[in-house]
């Protein structure tokens, strides 16, 4: 049976924390617009109370979460747990999110207050505000041993970091941010430092989609790159 909350209940804070995996939806305020999940590996999140959720954002070739948060109106986020063991559980934070870019002020006061260790490579924080909680049975949801963390992403951004450190400057986070997180597949202004880079170096957007639905050149038939706030950059 399904029971729903105001908060998350003080009860399920350990529960949220041991969990290795949970999931994230957002969409876009459009009709014609895609639906994005994500899976969120490791144990880069926490609880800050009952009414606030972060996870650590890294980088990667999407940018959808991002831009759905980012957009005027929208905010939108679910985020939610499975319990692969022990009694069965699915749990959901539905609330607004908020997105801490990495180089901003918002972003250094936030890691400094909560002591998150940062991994290289990581974009954002994001922060969700709930509204509602809601914990349903799961009893479909099969048993899974855990094994091990992938270290596949982590140790890419590494190698990555190191080349740019030894000189090559076309490894920076910075200009992959502009070239694949500036925009959503929808054509939607996504990291704000993307943007920015992207214009600054006169990069252009790699295409996300194939087809008809494709934005022309990564921006949907109008320039959005011209409408987004600037990151404040230090």
């Amino acid at each position: 049976m399904g029971v729903f909350y105001e908060a998350i209940p003080a009860s399920l804070f350990d529960w949220i924390r041991d969990q290795k995996v949970f999931w994230v939806a957002t969409a876009p305020l459009s009709g014609s617009g895609h639906v994005n999940i994500s899976p969120k590996g490791g144990p880069n999140f926490g609880i800050i109370d009952e009414r606030t959720f972060w996870y650590l954002d890294l980088s990667g070739s999407g940018s959808e979460t991002i831009s759905h948060l980012y957009e005027q109106g929208n905010g939108r986020i679910t985020i939610m747990f499975n319990a692969f063991q022990g009694p069965p559980r699915i749990l959901r934070l539905w609330g607004k999110g908020r997105v801490l870019e990495h180089g901003t002020r918002d972003f250094s006061v936030f890691v400094d207050k909560h002591a998150v260790q940062l991994l290289p490579g990581t974009r954002s924080i994001i922060v969700v505000d709930i509204h509602q909680v809601g914990s349903s049975c799961g009893f479909s949801v099969p048993f899974f041993d855990f094994k091990e963390f992938r270290n596949t992403l982590n140790d890419h951004h590494v190698k990555k970091a190191k080349k740019y450190e030894a000189g090559n400057e076309k490894e920076s986070f910075e200009r992959y941010w502009a070239l694949k997180n500036a925009f959503s597949m929808d054509g939607l202004p996504a990291m704000h430092t993307g943007l920015t880079v992207a214009q600054q170096e006169k990069i252009a957007p790699i295409k996300k989609m194939v087809g008809p639905l494709a934005p022309e050149n990564g921006v949907r038939n109008h320039c959005l790159l011209c409408r987004h706030e600037p990151a404040n950059i230090h």
